[in-house]
């Protein structure tokens, strides 16, 4: 790798959340993961095939370009964007095969008037978004059934799914309450003569919680990383204790050394030695997603044992104070862990989340690109992403033989 700090994504762990999510919902039910924003984090890629592999019914993205660079890795599993796509390059979607949202009337006009120009049987799959008190995006429940009716009048359009999201699934009034408007807009597209295909509402929270339907498919996103949700609160379900976290974040010191009581740590400094102690640098700072927010607020272990990460974090480092840890004194080749297990302690995403007043999801999306990504399963390394495209290798999971980057998958 070219440098001493990784992260790794346990693919045994994804593919056995997949299996823990979908023994979780109803026979028949799609299951079809979140992969937006580099997958959280996790490296969209790989992440993509992976699923695949594992048996996802499809993936959900974002944007356009996020749903195209997994066809240009080869990811053939159906793929929804769930925002709307710019009209004028609808086409591309629908050449890609990959569905789209329409949400809003001005843009839906728009796509309207896009696919009638459209020639050669192209024809886009469109998932319709309800507005159910969400406040962000979707068709007010008064004009779903005529927006279902526009798509299915254009040639070029397919109305292929119905569905929203969520608030909020720990709040079990304002969750009933958008769950029975969505049972609304059903009741309407049906007293409309609208077939509509597919519907889907669970996102990761309603899964952990059991408290929305399944319907068709559902839409597990930091659930499919090993992660509940921290919006919802402690809780106990079946499912939630069995996922198992995927990413973890290591490295190893550039530099030990022994500083004497009274040395400044770091830009500032906020950390002042108070007796003779011994500090590891570690390359990973606010460069690589580790916030300066987190500067003499978290801990990392080192030989299973929790150590004080000290100083001001800087663009490209961190430092921990090891002067307690037991045995030989920590060196270079010890290695250290930021977010994940080592030996018998964890340093979870919800615990790191909490020190920098942010949320789980906002942890592992910022994650930086420039962090290697090694990928692993219990037979060992099948993959490893770097920002040096021409050294990323990816095992196939039937050849079993490593491919370069541009055969089988690029970075994001």
């Amino acid at each position: 790798m070219p440098r001493t700090a990784w992260l790794e994504i346990d693919v045994d762990a994804l593919a056995a959340n997949l299996a823990a999510i979908r023994a979780a919902v109803p026979a028949g039910v799609r299951i079809e993961p979140v992969v937006k924003a580099d997958a959280y984090g996790h490296g969209a890629g790989p992440v993509a095939l992976a699923l695949e592999a594992a048996g996802a019914d499809g993936l959900c993205v974002a944007t356009l370009d996020e749903a195209l660079a997994l066809r240009d890795e080869r990811v053939a599993i159906p793929i929804l964007v769930l925002y709307p796509v710019p009209p004028s390059l609808a086409h591309r979607a629908a050449d890609a095969g990959v569905a789209t949202t329409a949400g809003h009337a001005a843009l839906l006009d728009r796509l309207v008037a896009a696919a009638e120009g459209w020639s050669g049987g192209r024809t886009l799959a469109v998932h319709l978004e309800v507005e159910t008190g969400l406040g962000r995006g979707g068709v007010p429940i008064a004009e779903v059934a005529d927006a279902a009716r526009r798509i299915t009048l254009v040639d070029g359009l397919r109305l292929a799914g119905i569905w929203t999201h969520l608030q909020d699934p720990g709040a079990a009034t304002l969750t009933a309450r958008q769950v029975r408007v969505f049972g609304d807009a059903l009741e309407r597209l049906a007293a409309a003569g609208v077939r509509v295909p597919a519907r889907h509402v669970a996102a990761s929270g309603a899964l952990v919680l059991g408290n929305a339907p399944a319907h068709d498919a559902v839409r597990p996103g930091l659930a499919i990383y090993g992660i509940v949700p921290d919006d919802i609160g402690p809780v106990e379900s079946a499912l939630g204790a069995l996922l198992r976290p995927v990413l973890s974040l290591h490295a190893r010191a550039v530099r030990v050394a022994d500083l004497p009581a009274g040395h400044g740590v770091s830009y500032g400094p906020t950390f002042i030695t108070t007796r003779p102690s011994r500090i590891a640098t570690l390359p990973v700072g606010y460069g690589d997603g580790w916030p300066r927010s987190l500067s003499n607020r978290a801990q990392a272990l080192v030989r299973g044992v929790r150590v004080p990460l000290v100083g001001n974090v800087a663009m490209d480092a961190v430092m921990a104070d090891v002067t307690t840890v037991p045995g030989p004194p920590v060196d270079e080749d010890d290695e250290f862990v930021l977010l994940g297990r080592q030996d018998d302690d964890r340093i979870d995403v919800r615990t790191v989340a909490r020190a920098r007043a942010t949320n789980a999801w906002e942890v592992v999306t910022g994650m930086s690109a420039r962090l290697p990504r090694v990928y692993h399963a219990a037979a060992g390394a099948v993959g490893i992403r770097t920002l040096a495209r021409g050294e990323n290798r990816w095992l196939g999971s039937s050849s079993g033989t490593a491919t370069s980057a541009t055969s089988r998958w690029t970075p994001s």
